[in-house]
């Protein structure tokens, strides 16, 4: 038996994903696809009988939209939210913007799924020329974290999301589930590429081969100890989830017409 369980999701398909760019920290709302993928996974979570008692976001606007949705389709509008920029996006750097199928093409496919999917690879820093730069740092939100802005990261690798969301999972997250709430974690695909690697022991080389659709739930079960008692789940049609994998994994390959 566990004795905690935990539900995980990245986040409905956003605007920027429907086109197949770094999106990372400029905000961004779902797309039509994105709010439907989490009024869905709302839904399916009710057909489960979850019952959550405390949300977890990052800052992010597509983090915080899905999980609404999800709250409003289970009819648990009522249940508190917590928000920290801790939970967000891996920071893409000067990667921002930019397609990542363009990429493929002009810097090779397998260097493109190194930026996305290794552990300790950092793609170039944002600098200030950058175009989405002052949209960022310029953001009230950022105002109000834990950290100055000047500590604010201008890029990051995975092992980097790790260690600005350890903190916050030990000191914030975990005392609430061990007191017996029902979690959600309303994130985005690298915060919860991170949280799955510390807590299932992901290796650093295996990690890069972890991809996650966007607005499908995660069960974890866990002990005592806060060890999984197996692998993470996915909950839903698991032919379907495969496909979403698939289309995931595809936006880092050159598109057929440019091969």
């Amino acid at each position: 038996m566990a004795k905690y369980r935990l539900v995980l999701l990245r986040h409905g398909e956003g605007a920027w994903t429907k086109e197949n760019r770094f999106c990372s920290w400029v905000d961004q709302k779902l797309s039509s696809d994105g709010i439907k993928e989490a009024q869905n996974c709302g839904k399916h979570l009710k057909a489960l009988g979850f019952e959550f008692d405390l949300v977890f976001t990052s800052v992010l606007s597509r983090s915080i939209q899905t999980a609404w949705l999800i709250l409003e389709e289970m009819g648990q509008e009522w249940v508190p939210i917590q928000s920290s920029w801790r939970l967000n996006e891996r920071h893409y750097g000067a990667l921002i913007g930019l397609n990542r199928a363009e990429m493929a093409l002009n810097h090779g496919e397998e260097q493109v799924k190194i930026w996305r999917r290794s552990y300790d690879v950092t793609p170039p820093p944002i600098s200030e020329s950058h175009p989405y730069y002052e949209e960022i740092y310029n953001d009230r939100r950022y105002k109000c974290s834990d950290v100055s802005q000047d500590n604010l990261p201008k890029a990051e690798s995975l092992k980097d999301v790790l260690d600005r969301l350890l903190p916050y999972w030990n000191e914030k997250i975990v005392p609430e589930l061990k007191s017996g709430k029902m979690i959600l974690i309303s994130a985005h695909g690298n915060s919860s590429r991170a949280l799955l690697k510390h807590l299932e022991g992901i290796s650093d080389e295996d990690i890069i081969n972890v991809t996650l659709p966007t607005g499908v739930p995660i069960l974890l079960e866990l002990d005592e100890n806060l060890r999984p008692l197996g692998p993470h789940q996915f909950l839903g049609d698991q032919e379907a989830i495969q496909a979403a994998i698939k289309k995931v994994e595809d936006q880092g390959k050159v598109k057929s017409a440019e091969k």
